[in-house]
């Protein structure tokens, strides 16, 4: 894609952790973002906290969980632009137990925020990335969407959906000129899933080493498609 500048650029869960540094990075490269999160209170916070740092961002609360949120999420972003140039699907949960002891209705939230809302989101995206002759789609995966876990039947599944999503949805895209990219990152340093970084975290990813990915991605030539990263930390704490 090259230069980014004055881009339209939608990052879904950016309020924080992976999702706001790539927001950030973004919108530190020229990009007119749109951050997005389910809690109007976190998006306005973010819009606020991003305007103050000097980035031109714009901000929208949106459950992906539901169609005609993401829908709206696209119209908004491609108003008075005229179209959509990067899609960055970030948004997820992850909820952990056996599977003898994980609810239906928990099964139901992480698939339908890891899985369904990627597709909707991509679906609502596509025709305004059309009017712009092109994009770029980037789905944030995980190294658990190849690297299965015990207590984590959930989220396994929705990483390992998402992952045969993103490489089924490069092949329909790739000849109207939007490419398609996923990213699985190892172990980042956020508060996903309810835990608190600390110093023992070091050894782990930044949420910027994801955002970087971002950038490099959007970078390459037109001829090149880097479709799937694996990103992990580069010196684990080792196994005695």
């Amino acid at each position: 894609m090259g230069s980014i500048k004055d881009k339209v650029a939608v990052v879904t869960g950016s309020t924080r952790g992976i999702g706001r540094a790539i927001a950030e990075a973004l919108a530190g490269q020229g990009a007119r973002v749109v951050v997005s999160a389910r809690s109007p209170a976190d998006v306005e916070r973010a819009v606020d906290e991003m305007r103050q740092a000097g980035h031109d961002v714009r901000g929208k609360a949106c459950d992906v969980r539901k169609y005609s949120d993401a829908e709206s999420l696209m119209r908004f972003a491609a108003e008075g632009s005229g179209g959509l140039d990067i899609l960055v699907n970030n948004a997820g949960i992850g909820i952990f137990g056996h599977v003898a002891e994980i609810s239906p209705e928990e099964w139901d939230r992480v698939i339908d925020t890891n899985l369904t809302g990627v597709f909707y989101c991509c679906r609502a995206a596509i025709p305004f990335l059309r009017q712009r002759g092109g994009g770029y789609i980037i789905n944030i995966s995980s190294l658990a969407g190849k690297n299965a876990f015990p207590d984590g039947t959930a989220y396994n599944a929705s990483k390992f959906g998402l992952e045969g999503f993103s490489e089924a949805l490069m092949l329909d895209l790739r000849y109207e000129n939007i490419k398609v990219s996923y990213i699985m990152p190892g172990s980042v340093a956020t508060h996903f899933a309810g835990r608190e970084p600390s110093e023992r975290d070091a050894w782990k990813l930044a949420p910027q080493d994801v955002a970087q990915v971002v950038l490099d991605l959007l970078a390459h030539e037109k001829r090149a498609l880097p479709s799937r990263v694996e990103l992990r930390p580069f010196q684990p704490p080792q196994k005695k």
